[in-house]
């Protein structure tokens, strides 16, 4: 079966989805994105795509900082609130009813019902045709307790994968390759 060539991203699913969060200095923002993955170690970068007109990627020009939050499951719903259009001048975290927390190296908030929290500085950012690429610099990582677990992380079951549309799953199952 063939796809049309603008479909070809369907295929490359699920994908964690994070939630955005930025300020243009007076509101905060917060916007859902599952085009979103790590670039490098030492630095540590993180790269999403933003489609053109986005008021995440206006405050990000303004401002050159934002947060990757990561959601859980359990605050789909508000997930699906921030994704919505909205005037610029409301602020789509209270909107979904998420709390902002304070970051500690950045200006714009952080979302308290997430489960990890990247706060990020403008690296660069580049045009990919109907999307922007937006790379950020890490700062400061943080998680909640309950997904450490001996130096690595529990969140098969706690990360919030994107399908498509409105369908998004989590996952339990670990699967291995059977070749060494």
């Amino acid at each position: 079966m063939e796809l049309k060539t603008e479909n070809f991203y369907r295929i490359v699913a699920p994908r964690p989805t994070v939630l955005i969060s930025t300020t243009d200095g007076v509101n905060s923002n917060a916007a859902p994105f599952s085009f979103v993955m790590p670039v490098s170690v030492k630095p540590a970068l993180i790269a999403f795509s933003c489609g053109h007109g986005k008021d995440t990627l206006a405050n990000i020009r303004k401002t050159k900082e934002f947060v990757v939050n990561v959601p859980s499951s359990e605050i789909l719903d508000a997930v699906w609130v921030c994704s919505k259009k909205f005037p610029n001048d409301v602020n789509e975290i209270i909107k979904s009813g998420l709390t902002e927390r304070k970051s500690k190296k950045i200006k714009p908030p952080s979302i308290d019902e997430c489960i990890a929290w990247f706060e990020c500085k403008l690296e660069f950012e580049k045009d990919m045709g109907d999307h922007v690429l937006i790379v950020g610099e890490v700062l400061n990582v943080e998680v909640i307790d309950e997904i450490s677990k001996d130096e690595g992380f529990d969140v098969l079951e706690r990360v919030l994968m994107h399908l498509t549309g409105r369908d998004f799953t989590v996952s339990g199952k670990i699967l291995n390759p059977k070749i060494e």
